[in-house]
């Protein structure tokens, strides 16, 4: 996992550092944005987000799950299957997730500077 700051108390921006510590990376939002729905198993993520290798996939839901936002369930089928969940904290990433959706569903125009 990456370095974290030990100590929040730097100011008043540091709440969205400590935020996007923990999803901040390429493909976790993406990851939380794709559980908002309900549980999916390890190989529907992989459909669903094809440019990410198994991997890097493993070792995002990995982190996931240790700072407490998805919640990991082994079935026992064979071969075993997992599936991922949102916590309750998860779930407080809604709104944040949903709103990072439109925004970045806006046309490529309007990320340009001179436009603002």
């Amino acid at each position: 996992m990456a370095r974290r700051h030990q100590d929040y108390a730097c100011g008043e921006g540091c709440p969205v550092e400590a935020a996007l510590e923990i999803i901040g990376a390429k493909w976790k939002g993406g990851i939380v944005y794709h559980l908002l729905s309900g549980e999916v198993r390890f190989s529907e993520l992989g459909r669903r987000m094809p440019n990410v290798t198994a991997r890097i996939l493993a070792k995002a839901l990995r982190e996931l799950e240790a700072d407490g936002v998805i919640a990991r369930t082994v079935y026992p089928t064979i071969p075993p299957q997992v599936g991922y969940r949102l916590t309750a904290a998860g779930e407080g990433l809604r709104p944040a997730i949903l709103a990072l959706h439109r925004w970045g569903r806006r046309p490529r125009g309007a990320f340009d500077v001179a436009a603002e």
